[in-house]
């Protein structure tokens, strides 16, 4: 069974705790918060402050995504904030300082994640495999949310998914970008068992159906 993580990026940035309970009401179990920087993508969210907020008015597992330029300097205060999973770029920063963020989510109490970006191949993030509890792949550019599925990242999903089976099957496997009713499917084929829905979500009439499309 897959989980849905609704995206944050894709509701009403001025009603939060209203989108958020609405999530939980439609049946949704996760929430997916992207942090950007404006350095290692083109576009700034949210800091710590807000994933705080959050924290505070629902109990929804928060996933948050740190799209940001050494995140070394900041899981400290975001899982201070109260992350349950913090995943981070590979490209982001030296395997060295990757591998010390990594640790230092696990030992504040938070699971650690690691993340792709499209280009980036699989084999990247090889050695990172035993030491986080989810991988995400990523299936747009990251930056901006509403961009189209890129179906082409699925080999290396399916290619991460046996990866894993090998050294951490318990490891969650996250697909986000372009998620929706139609290519959910093809992640689910392909091992996911995580799937990010922004628009697909938010935009959706009935935000139920969509938590049962996805999760089933």
């Amino acid at each position: 069974m897959a989980i849905i993580s609704p995206s944050i990026l894709a509701s009403d940035y001025m009603n939060f705790e209203r989108d958020l309970t609405a999530a939980k009401q439609a049946g949704a179990k996760w929430l997916h918060i992207d942090i950007m920087d404006g350095i290692f993508v083109p576009n700034i969210t949210f800091g710590p402050g807000v994933v705080k907020g959050m924290r505070r008015v629902s109990d929804l597992t928060l996933d948050v995504h740190l799209m940001i330029d050494r995140p070394i300097r900041y899981v400290q205060h975001f899982c201070d904030a109260g992350a349950d999973y913090l995943t981070i770029h590979v490209e982001a920063d030296t395997r060295e300082n990757t591998r010390a963020a990594l640790e230092k989510i696990r030992s504040l109490g938070v699971k650690p994640g690691i993340v792709v970006k499209p280009k980036t191949p699989a084999e990247d993030i090889a050695e990172f495999l035993p030491l986080v509890d989810m991988v995400l792949v990523m299936t747009v550019e990251p930056g901006f949310g509403g961009q189209k599925f890129m179906a082409d990242m699925m080999p290396k999903v399916n290619q991460l998914r046996k990866m894993l089976d090998e050294v951490n099957p318990a490891c969650h496997l996250e697909v986000d970008g372009g998620v929706d009713a139609v290519t959910c499917a093809l992640c689910k084929e392909n091992g996911a068992d995580v799937l990010v829905a922004g628009s697909a979500f938010f935009g959706a009439a009935d935000r139920a159906e969509m938590v049962k499309i996805i999760e089933a």
